[in-house]
């Protein structure tokens, strides 16, 4: 996806394109190429595919949320900053936590950060099982792209959704996962809206899935992740 395609897709999503915006990406990739040199952040290097399956496939998001209405957001086990970082350049307004558990990601993502003038952004390096017990009910999104399935990324997350607002993940073909209607009984919680759709140019699946928090559970936390990948929701 060259720039110009990357622009016009962007704006078919309802999201304004600056000079700015576009200034703070450039010097994403290039810190994302030169850092992935001596760390593993992402087999995708080339500059349109990173910007098709990356930057786009971030902001794709907002096909099933309107992310100018709402505060904050987390984005668990970010990585190399995906979806968050994205996010943030295109929402400023949002105050937003990067979770990962590895301190070589969150080292880079507090580089990138400063780089861009990033404000109202945080990089945490912690498990997102001991985070989400330690940040009860504080953002309005929850989100995780492609970190784990949807019944295990609902029980470590559901923790950080304020009541009333919503978990919502990105994921690629929906068919593939697990049956999470369990979970989302279990944790209280209201499947809200699915919406599938595929990339452009090379036409990969792509599914984004929102649930709604309709009251406090805690009766299941805390649960490490290993415990939740033996016996899951």
């Amino acid at each position: 996806m060259n720039k110009d395609r990357f622009i016009e897709e962007v704006e078919s999503l309802g999201i304004e394109i600056t000079d700015k915006k576009l200034e703070q990406l450039e010097k994403y990739y290039a810190l994302l190429i030169e850092y992935n040199k001596v760390m593993n952040l992402t087999g995708i290097t080339e500059k349109e595919e990173v910007y098709l399956k990356h930057f786009y496939d971030s902001l794709a998001i907002s096909k099933i949320i309107d992310l100018n209405n709402e505060n904050s957001l987390c984005d668990l086990g970010s990585g190399a900053g995906f979806p968050g970082i994205v996010i943030k350049i295109f929402y400023p307004q949002l105050e937003i936590v990067l979770v990962d558990s590895l301190n070589k990601r969150i080292n880079f993502l507090n580089t990138v950060i400063k780089k861009l003038d990033l404000e109202k952004i945080t990089a945490m390096h912690s498990r997102i099982e001991e985070y989400a017990v330690e940040n009860k009910e504080q953002f309005d999104i929850v989100t995780a792209r492609a970190v784990a399935p949807l019944n295990i990324l609902l029980e470590l997350g559901i923790n950080l959704v304020k009541v009333g607002k919503y978990f919502i993940a990105m994921k690629g073909n929906i068919e593939n996962e697990p049956e999470y209607s369990n979970a989302i009984k279990k944790l209280d919680c209201s499947l809200d809206n699915i919406v599938k759709f595929r990339l452009p140019i090379e036409e990969s699946n792509r599914s984004l899935i929102k649930i709604r928090k309709e009251k406090t559970t805690s009766k299941l936390f805390p649960r490490k992740y290993s415990d939740i990948k033996k016996k899951p929701l």
